[in-house]
């Protein structure tokens, strides 16, 4: 149970460290310009505080909180979902579609070409276990090689002309799969739920982890391993 806790407390780590007022602060350490009157530890002791502060409000929620680890169940996965939800609400952290946001925008900065940036896409959401369960990443590619195929050329982000003629295409895959940009706060719920799936997997697989390697010590060898849907996190904080 040590091996979640301190998941979570990366997570938070992570997490506090992207948020915005540490980011700056970050651009300017990189740039040797630092602001009038910040010191690097000065910087350093804010970013610890408020790391030590929004651990202490998620392990405050998680005393209260039951999760269930139990990924095939959508209830559990559903109320793990509002679990961590109102712990970044309460921690002041990114949710799930912010921080899927702040990586892309950071990993993807530097791409020029449109093939490059939607290979990118792909990689990111295969490193944070989410599924393409409709196809969509095979139908955007279809659609970015109709668009070079009527440029005559590769399709640069910087082209704007192309750029439109690939949103125009982007449109028309929409409307087939049936996405609607007004039911966006919906499709971010399902997001949710499925992030919080690949996590509650995570989390059962790592209690397996550890209780494998609880059982070769020879004072447990003897005893039988629980089911980790048993397992009542609150016991262990």
């Amino acid at each position: 149970m040590s091996r979640i806790l301190s998941r979570s407390t990366r997570q938070i780590y992570n997490q506090s460290i992207l948020q915005p007022h540490h980011a700056v602060s970050a651009r300017f350490y990189a740039k040797e310009a630092v602001p009038k009157g910040l010191k690097g530890d000065e910087m350093l002791k804010g970013i610890f505080f408020d790391v030590k502060k929004k651990f202490e409000t998620a392990i405050g929620i998680l005393r209260k909180e039951k999760i269930t680890i139990d990924p095939e169940d959508p209830a559990a996965v559903s109320q793990y979902a509002k679990v961590m939800k109102t712990i970044r609400e309460k921690a002041d952290l990114f949710s799930e579609s912010q921080r899927i946001q702040y990586t892309i925008k950071t990993r993807t900065d530097g791409i020029q070409d449109a093939r490059s940036y939607l290979l990118a896409l792909k990689e990111i959401r295969l490193k944070r276990g989410l599924t393409d369960e409709i196809g969509v990443e095979g139908m955007m590619m279809e659609a970015l090689e109709k668009v070079e195929k009527e440029l005559k050329k590769p399709l640069m982000r910087n082209d704007k002309k192309g750029m439109a003629l690939l949103m125009t295409e982007f449109e028309k895959v929409n409307q087939k799969l049936g996405i609607r940009k007004e039911e966006l706060p919906k499709y971010e719920e399902q997001l949710e739920l499925k992030i919080a799936k690949a996590q509650l997997e995570e989390l059962k697989k790592e209690a397996h982890e550890a209780m494998d390697t609880q059982k070769k010590r020879e004072e447990f060898k003897d005893e039988e391993m629980v089911d980790v849907k048993s397992l009542d996190i609150r016991n262990f904080i």
